[in-house]
């Protein structure tokens, strides 16, 4: 086959412009820090990528609702222990005023002391966390004292794929009875000051109202395990899914600049020998 001049510059020229797109290619990667910059350049990665990348977004949104859990379940705990130091306050008293040396002036101070208590027992029913209330069910906009009763209804919030956690105490079933229009407290206060022999029997009920705080307490403390282990989880799922991310769109960056740096020697010895071979005159090629 006759091998014309045209053809050896053609040849030159097409295998120089395939050593500059690697070059590009390559210095791209190596910029980027990425194994393809637009999906065309490898399609498959870039689907596995795409599914990857949900995969790891689905388990941060995740994460963040585990702080939120967290915030709400702390703060609740927190205003339960405060419930429970008022309400065994409110026994003691009551175990007070059952003394029967005790004369009315003496019941009437130990209600005055009782209405602070209850007042401090409502502001923990109006406890907010991010501007939400906690114990007011599903109408987290409203606050308790300002309705006279406690919504109710439950907020979940999911904290793995078909997993959701409840993060509110419904506070009907703490405050309602205790805090409401004729309520336990008012009717322990009623009693103090008509001086009322009654007031001992009210004990029972104090008891009941303290015990309904614990096993909210103890429930509690079974959502902040439970959220402990699901935040470890989610952890080791995050770092899971990065090194997966990673291992499909990362370069290895050593063994890209090993790349550049042979495709350069390359570039530079095929322009060599172009230069060689495609001589300007008849001459030169002669020589």
């Amino acid at each position: 086959m006759r091998v014309t001049q045209s053809m050896l510059s053609n040849n030159m020229l097409r295998n120089l412009s395939n050593s500059y797109s690697r070059l590009d290619k390559l210095q791209d990667q190596i910029s980027t820090q990425k194994k393809f910059t637009k999906p065309s350049d490898d399609p498959v990665a870039a689907m596995m990528g795409m599914n990857y990348r949900t995969d790891l977004n689905r388990i941060q949104q995740y994460t963040r609702n585990i702080g939120e859990v967290k915030n709400w379940v702390d703060s609740t705990d927190d205003a339960l222990d405060k419930g429970v130091l008022a309400l065994q306050r409110i026994r003691e008293l009551t175990v007070q005023a059952s003394n029967g040396t005790l004369e009315g002036d003496q019941r009437k101070a130990i209600a005055e002391e009782v209405k602070q208590l209850k007042e401090h027992l409502q502001n923990i029913g109006d406890t907010q966390v991010g501007g939400k209330y906690l114990f007011n069910g599903n109408q987290t906009n409203l606050r308790p004292s300002d309705l006279g009763t406690y919504a109710s209804g439950t907020i979940e919030l999911e904290v793995f794929s078909g997993i959701k956690i409840q993060v509110n105490t419904e506070g009907s079933k703490l405050f309602g009875d205790m805090l409401g229009p004729e309520g336990d407290i008012d009717k322990l206060i009623t009693a103090l000051e008509t001086n009322d022999p009654v007031i001992g029997d009210m004990l029972e009920t104090v008891d009941k109202n303290i015990d309904n705080f614990l096993s909210a307490r103890a429930l509690i403390g079974a959502k902040q395990n439970r959220v402990e282990l699901m935040e470890d989880r989610l952890s080791q799922q995050e770092v899971f899914s990065t090194r997966i991310l990673s291992d499909n769109e990362d370069i290895d960056m050593e063994k890209a600049i090993i790349e550049l740096t042979t495709q350069e020697s390359v570039h530079r010895a095929a322009l060599s020998v172009g230069a060689k071979i495609i001589q300007p005159t008849l001459t030169d090629f002669l020589r």
